[in-house]
């Protein structure tokens, strides 16, 4: 199967989305652990929040599509703690090994989210102390090459939630396929996030809440004469209309008549809401900028009349012999924009070990793809 096959893949899918019947809905907020969803590292962040077809040698990347496991990150581990709004602490650590041997690239990382304390009172008023509440996720991965152009993966988390008195915890599952071929450069990612049932619930009188699913397919191409790289992702593809019709931002005209036509598709703004675009730029051999346009998030998270940047993100990684350096900075419409920080450690450069641990391949250097 070449890339003319997987693009027709690609687009059956697509199309397939405009048969399918569902009322729209906020995409967010209607499931439990949604921080399985949220960007794992500023990388991410810098490409709209989701990478499922990234060819970049950073190992936070897999964390979006365990296909994206290989040999070329070996050794890497990628670590970054910020604080997100109102001081939520938000921890991710992201580390890949290769066993050549087993022909098998393994991934273990862990996500952890600490909302803080809060005050709990009775219906009353009444002071009763303070609460927690986080959430927590450990992922395994592992991921193999088929035949020449293809790599298959698939990640199993276990997540769990505390919210004061209640906790909540359920097993996960992502697949993840990649289509690469560097002589082209075009590479391709489908992955399903999320599947898998709750383990505890946080009621346990009441049905379980569903789990935050979402099916991906991203590509990626490389430009030939210029150092860029330019990328589109199709997300929530398990749904065609995502449009929240909020009637907050219906506008009226003067005499308080209702100006938006109810009988309107908004077939352009339901497509859209799909897809998230942009580019990387590579300056040199050690610096990259990014920028990327995610609608959804520019839709949801701005007002009629502030939009401002809302949906954009731009990024930059300093690509030196034993460290990335990787900053993003995501704008939320009224909320702000979202500075990361993240840095990752290319361990077998920085701790060289000696000939007694050749076993562990430990210093084992490969190409990136």
């Amino acid at each position: 199967m070449n890339i003319k096959y997987c693009t027709y893949i690609s687009l059956a899918l697509l199309t397939g989305l405009s048969t399918v019947d569902a009322s729209a809905q906020v995409v967010g907020g209607a499931r439990a652990f949604e921080f399985l969803n949220m960007s794992n590292s500023p990388h991410v962040s810098a490409l709209g929040g989701l990478a499922p077809a990234n060819p970049e040698a950073d190992v936070s990347l897999a964390m979006q599509n365990p296909s994206l496991y290989r040999p070329g990150i070996h050794n890497q581990l990628s670590a970054n703690h910020n604080l997100y709004y109102a001081d939520i602490g938000i921890t991710n650590l992201q580390y890949a090994y290769h066993s050549p041997k087993l022909q098998t690239t393994f991934g273990v990382g862990v996500q952890s989210i600490n909302y803080g304390t809060f005050q709990a009172t009775d219906i009353y008023g009444s002071y009763l102390g303070t609460v927690r509440a986080s959430d927590f996720a450990l992922n395994l991965s592992a991921a193999r090459q088929y035949k020449e152009h293809w790599r298959y993966g698939v990640t199993l988390k276990w997540a769990h939630s505390t919210l004061a008195d209640r906790s909540a915890s359920a097993l996960l599952g992502d697949v993840g396929v990649t289509y690469f071929d560097t002589a082209r450069g075009i590479t391709l990612g489908i992955v399903a996030k999320n599947m898998g049932v709750t383990l505890k619930r946080y009621n346990p009188n009441n049905p379980a809440e569903p789990l935050p699913f979402d099916l991906q397919i991203g590509l990626t191409k490389s430009l030939k004469n210029v150092p860029l790289r330019l990328f589109v992702v199709a997300h929530h593809l398990y749904q065609w209309d995502i449009r929240y019709n909020n009637p907050a931002d219906k506008k009226s005209n003067i005499f308080g008549a209702d100006t938006t036509a109810d009988d309107k598709t908004y077939f352009a703004d339901k497509l859209f809401r799909h897809l998230t675009i942009g580019g990387e730029l590579t300056i040199g051999k050690r610096l990259g900028i990014s920028v990327a346009y995610n609608h959804l998030r520019r839709n949801e998270l701005s007002t009629l009349e502030t939009k401002g940047l809302a949906g954009f993100s731009f990024g930059a990684g300093l690509y030196l012999n034993k460290f990335q350096v990787h900053y993003a900075r995501s704008f939320m419409a009224t909320a702000g924009a979202y500075n990361e920080f993240g840095l990752n450690i290319a361990l077998d450069k920085l701790f060289k070990v000696g000939s007694k641990t050749e076993p562990w391949h430990w210093n084992n250097d490969y190409p990136n793809w």
